[in-house]
Formats: C-alpha cells, sequence, structure tokens
C-alpha cells in the first residue's frame, strides 16, 4: 500500500470532519507509562471525552533527541516505573476497547523499534489499533527500514518538517509523507520556546506549495489564547510539553501521581481545546 492509499482511515475521516465544520484539530501528546502504566491509561482514554481530536502516545526511550527537558523526564519516569514498547502498544489496545474513532499515532526513536523487530512492530501496530508512526531519527534515505512497510501494512507515516528544511530538501522530506504534516514551528527541542503566529502563517503557506495534506503545527504552544493564534494558520496544532509538564506538577516528592493529577490534565486540556475551536 503506498501513501495515496491510505485514503480512508481514522485519521483522514477525522480531518475531513473537521474541515467540513471549519474547524481545526487539536492533537494531544502524552508518554505511554507516565508516570505510570495505570495513570497513563487513564490519561489517555480521557483525552476524546476533554476534546482531543487526535492523540499521539510517545514510546519511552532513554535517549529522545529532538526533546526538550519536560519530555525527556516523562520518559524518564515511564521507563523507571516499568514501561516498555510492548505496553505502549497495550495502551493501544485497552484505548480501543472503548474508542474505535479517534485516531492515534505513536511517536517514538527507532532503537526500541529495531531491537523489539520492525515487522513485529508494524504488525502489532495495526493490531493493537494504531494509526500512524512518527519515528524521528529515520530520515527519507532509510524509508525501507520501517516506512515503507509501514504504509504497506496500512500505517500512515508522519515526517516532521521544521523551519530549516528548505526548498532542496522539501521534496524528499515528504515524500511517502501520508495522513498530515507535523511542522515544527521552532528551531531546537520541544518545550523550550514559544511558535510566533506570524512565522507559522508563513511557514505553512509555504508547506502549501508542496503538498495538500493537512499540516499540524507543534514544539511551542501552551496555552488556549496560543493554541488559537497558531490554529488560525494551520489545519491543527500538537500540544505536549505543556500537558507533560502539568503531568510533573502533579507528581508528590516520591514522584507518585496526587489524587487530582487526571483531573487537573483534562480540564488544561478542555481549556486548550476550547481556545482551538475558537480559532
Amino acid at each position: 500500500m503506498s501513501a495515496e492509499r491510505l485514503s480512508d482511515t481514522r485519521i483522514t475521516r477525522c480531518f475531513a470532519r473537521l474541515a467540513e465544520r471549519k474547524s481545526k484539530a487539536f492533537v494531544a501528546f502524552l508518554t505511554g507509562g507516565d508516570p505510570n502504566f495505570e495513570t497513563s491509561q487513564q490519561l489517555i482514554c480521557g483525552l476524546p471525552a476533554a476534546g482531543v481530536d487526535l492523540i499521539e502516545i510517545g514510546i519511552p526511550f532513554s535517549d529522545p533527541m529532538a526533546d526538550g527537558p519536560a519530555i525527556q523526564a516523562s520518559s524518564q519516569r515511564a521507563l523507571r516505573n516499568g514501561m516498555t514498547l510492548a505496553k505502549t502498544l497495550d495502551l493501544v489496545r485497552i484505548f480501543r476497547q472503548t474508542d474505535n474513532d479517534t485516531p492515534i499515532v505513536l511517536m517514538g526513536y527507532y532503537n526500541p523499534i529495531y531491537r523489539y523487530g520492525a515487522d513485529r512492530f508494524v504488525q502489532e501496530c495495526v493490531t493493537a489499533g494504531a494509526d500512524g508512526l512518527i519515528i524521528v531519527d529515520l530520515p527519507p534515505e532509510e524509508d525501507a527500514e520501517l516506512c515503507e512497510p509501514a504504509l504497506t501494512a496500512g500505517l500512515h507515516w508522519i515526517r516532521l518538517v521544521t523551519p530549516s528544511t528548505d526548498d532542496s530538501r522539501i521534496d524528499a522530506v515528504l515524500h511517502n509523507v501520508s495522513g498530515f504534516v507535523y511542522y515544527i514551528s521552532v528551531l531546537g527541542v520541544t518545550g523550550t520556546r514559544l511558535a510566533m503566529a506570524d512565522h507559522v502563517e508563513q511557514a505553512v503557506e509555504r508547506l502549501r506549495q508542496y503538498t495538500d495534506l493537512p499540516i499540524a503545527v507543534g514544539f511551542g504552544i501552551k496555552t488556549p489564547e496560543h493554541a488559537r493564534s497558531v490554529a488560525e494558520h494551520a489545519d491543527g496544532i500538537v500540544i505536549g510539553s505543556a500537558i507533560v509538564d502539568l503531568v510533573k506538577l502533579n507528581l508528590d516528592d516520591q514522584g507518585h501521581p496526587k489524587e487530582a493529577l487526571v483531573s487537573e490534565v483534562h480540564e488544561f486540556v478542555r481549556q486548550i481545546a476550547a481556545g482551538v475551536s475558537n480559532g
């Protein structure tokens, strides 16, 4: 299956529904297993009711080089509590028991997948109910490694486009991409700078010259007002570090979740969703 043939999936239906309503997608990121499996399950399963359109689950990794301090710390918390790639897939399976509509994208790095077995990983993603992959450290030159098997199995392949992706590179970066394009609105790692709406507007206009896919903007979006201003210029916004920071703020001195953790996170997500829908 090629990228072009992935035309009727949870992800494509999600963006089509939103476009019909002239709404923007809210993509929420959580690290799988942060701060522990049970709390992570509650957080993820409650996201659609809080207004999330598409869920991005991070596969915990010891060296997440594209991620800033907040998400790095979330990976460490998850790993310390026994989270694995296999358990991340279990989170997807549990979610699918009650929700067969909300798209799920798994985000991670290739080392854990390579160790797990790329073919095994792709097949288990499909059977668990995942819809797409973002594998940060696999460039287009390595598409045969995982991208092409994923597309053949029916998984979307979502790639990051950065402010430094120039015209000579962009065709290669967008090759085989499907579902949506994830535009990184700031240089550097996640959660360290704020996205600027005027820059986002120019960048999205440029990207639309190269692709008809929806464009979601992430990195550096922190508040409902900020989400609203960025969403005006894109098809969706992605928020991760701000949510993950709130998880950390609701841990006690021993790293155990406080009673209000899940409700606090879901309330923040509702506020972001309201900002996006008003964009």
